[in-house]
């Protein structure tokens, strides 16, 4: 089970870090946002990529849009959305819960700097109901994330 892995990794790489549940789905940034009481900004969407053969996650803003000619110049390719069944196999999170914790698999994940912005964002845990309250710098270390430059 997805949130389980988040769990998981949460228990073994920062136990302070606690799984927010909510009885109401947070699948969306909209939702996610009035369920949190934060602004839309402040979800930390992660959108699953594909770049030639490789898979990559990129941990942005809710409100923030891809740029795909930043995304081009920095990988060196054009990048596609991962479909739903592709996302869930290689992330093991369900669409709505993904989040860059306790992957399935192990990915390349890459933080926007529209993260920076906000001292606390509130990414996903691994199940549509479910997220976490983390600093984005502190995001970014516990994932071995690579801080780069991709939003419009």
């Amino acid at each position: 089970m997805s949130l389980e892995s988040v769990r998981q990794f949460f228990a073994d790489r920062a136990p302070d870090v606690e799984i927010i549940e909510l009885s109401q789905s947070t699948a969306t940034v909209a939702l996610a946002a009035a369920a949190h009481r934060v602004e839309p900004g402040q979800i930390a969407k992660t959108l699953s990529l594909k770049i030639k053969d490789k898979v990559i996650l990129v941990v942005a803003k809710g409100d923030a849009r891809l740029d795909n000619k930043k995304l081009k110049s920095f990988f060196g390719a054009k990048a596609r959305m991962l479909s739903s069944d592709e996302v869930v196999t290689l992330t093991g999170h369900p669409v709505g819960g993904v989040c860059p914790f306790g992957l399935e698999n192990p990915l390349a994940v890459y933080c926007d700097i529209s993260l920076r912005q906000y001292q606390e964002v509130l990414p996903a845990a691994g199940a549509i109901h479910s997220a976490v309250r983390i600093a984005p710098e502190r995001m970014a270390q516990l994932t071995e994330a690579t801080w780069i430059d991709v939003c419009q």
